[in-house]
C-alpha cells in the first residue's frame, strides 16, 4: 500500500509539474463554488451536478496535458487549429442545431459548439501572426490582423450569435492591443465604431433590438422583455450583506428568475451567499484574472506573452458583461459567468486556455 501511494504521488507531481499552482487552487475554489451554487440552483438535481463535474474534470485534464506542452509547439499548431476551428464552425450552418440558433455540432458522444473554439484560436492565431511582424502594428498588420477576427465573427453573427461574437472579437483586439498599437489608431478606431452604431442599429435582429430598449427601461414591460432584468435584480438586492442561505433563494425555487442555472446564475449566488459571496467571488476572479497578466509579462517569447495576455483579458471581460447583465447595467447578451453557470463547452474550452497561460509560465526559462 506504502508503495503504491508512493507511485500516485510520483505520478501527480509528474503531472503537475507544469501547472501553476497559484492559478490552479483559484480555479478550483471557483468550480467548488459553481457545483455548490448549481445544486441550489437546480433544486438539487445530482444529474446537473454531475454533468457540470464532468466538465470541468475534461477541462482540468485537457489544461494539465496543454499545460506541458512548450510554447513552440503551441505556435506551430497554431494556424491548424483555426483552420481546424473555422471549418467545424462552417459544419453549424448545414449540421448545426439549437433552440433558438444553430450554434451546436450532435457529435453523438456530446455537442460542440465550436463558436467556444474560436475563443482560444482566434487569439492564438494573432499571436503567431503578430509575433512574425514588426511591431508595433502598421496599417498592413492591423488589415491582416482585421482578416483574422472578422471571418469567424462574421459567421458566429451569422448563426446567429452575436454574444459569442462579440466575445471572439474582443479576444483578438485584445492581442492587437497587447502588441503595442498606437493610442491614436486606438482613438480613430473607436471613434468609428461610436459612429457606425446607429447603422448597426439596423442589421440588428428584432430580440437584439428589444434587449437594447430593455436595457434602457425594464419597466416599460415587466411582465414580458423587462421580466428577466427585473427578477435578477431582485435577487440581487433581497441577498443584503450575508445572503438567505444555502437553498433558500425564492427567485429561482420558486422560478421567477429565468436561466437561473445558466446566464443568471449569478443573481442565486447573490440571493443565497448575499454581498459576502459576491466579493469573494469576485476576488477569486480579480486573482485569477491578475495572475494570467502577470504570467503574461513574464513570458520570454512575444506568442506566449500576447496569448496569455488576450486570454486574461478576455476572461475579465466574460466576467464584467455577465455582472453588468444581471445587475441590470448592461443589456442582456446571453454570455455565462465563466466557470460559475452550468452547460456548453465553455468550461473545457476556458479551462485548455488557462492550460496555454500555464504553458507560457512552466517553459519561460527555456525561451529566454
Amino acid at each position: 500500500m506504502i508503495a503504491f501511494l508512493r507511485w500516485l504521488r510520483d505520478l501527480a507531481a509528474r503531472l503537475f509539474d507544469k501547472v501553476d499552482l497559484p492559478l490552479l487552487l483559484a480555479l478550483l475554489c471557483v468550480m467548488l463554488v459553481s457545483l455548490v451554487v448549481l445544486a441550489s440552483a437546480s433544486g438539487e438535481n445530482s444529474r446537473l451536478v454531475l454533468s457540470q463535474a464532468v466538465r470541468f474534470g475534461v477541462g482540468l485534464g485537457a489544461m494539465v496535458l496543454i499545460s506541458r506542452l512548450p510554447p513552440g509547439k503551441l505556435r506551430l499548431w497554431t494556424p491548424l487549429a483555426y483552420l481546424g476551428s473555422l471549418a467545424l464552425l462552417a459544419l453549424v450552418f448545414v449540421f448545426g442545431s439549437g433552440r433558438s440558433a444553430n450554434l451546436w455540432l450532435d457529435l453523438g458522444v456530446f455537442y460542440l459548439q465550436p463558436g467556444e473554439l474560436l475563443k482560444l484560436s482566434v487569439p492564438m492565431m494573432l499571436a503567431w501572426y503578430l509575433h512574425s511582424v514588426p511591431l508595433p502594428p502598421r496599417w498592413r498588420t492591423l488589415a491582416v490582423a482585421a482578416g483574422i477576427i472578422g471571418l469567424p465573427v462574421a459567421m458566429i453573427i451569422l448563426q446567429p450569435d452575436l454574444g459569442t461574437g462579440m466575445l471572439v472579437a474582443a479576444s483578438g483586439v485584445f492581442a492587437i492591443f497587447l502588441a503595442g498599437i498606437a493610442w491614436w489608431r486606438i482613438g480613430l478606431f473607436a471613434g468609428l465604431g461610436l459612429a457606425a452604431l446607429p447603422v448597426g442599429w439596423h442589421f440588428l435582429m428584432p430580440y437584439q433590438r428589444d434587449r437594447i430598449l430593455t436595457f434602457m427601461d425594464p419597466e416599460s414591460d415587466p411582465l414580458g422583455t423587462g421580466w428577466n432584468i427585473i427578477q435578477s435584480k431582485i435577487a440581487i438586492g433581497s441577498g443584503g450583506f450575508s445572503g438567505k442561505g444555502w437553498g433558500q433563494g425564492s427567485q429561482a425555487h420558486l422560478d421567477f428568475l429565468p436561466e437561473h442555472t445558466t446566464d443568471f446564475i449569478f443573481s442565486v449566488l447573490s440571493e443565497e451567499w448575499g454581498w459576502i459571496g459576491v466579493v469573494v467571488v469576485l476576488a477569486l476572479y480579480l486573482f485569477i484574472v491578475g495572475r494570467c497578466l502577470w504570467i503574461a509579462s513574464e513570458a520570454r517569447d512575444g506568442y506566449s506573452r500576447l496569448l496569455a495576455g488576450a486570454l486574461a483579458m478576455t476572461f475579465s471581460v466574460y466576467v464584467l458583461v455577465n455582472g453588468g447583465m444581471v445587475a441590470g447595467l448592461l443589456p442582456v447578451v446571453g454570455v455565462p459567468m465563466p466557470l460559475l453557470s452550468y452547460g456548453g463547452t465553455s468550461a473545457v474550452s476556458l479551462l485548455a486556455g488557462f492550460g496555454m497561460v500555464m504553458s507560457a509560465q512552466a517553459h519561460r526559462k527555456t525561451h529566454a
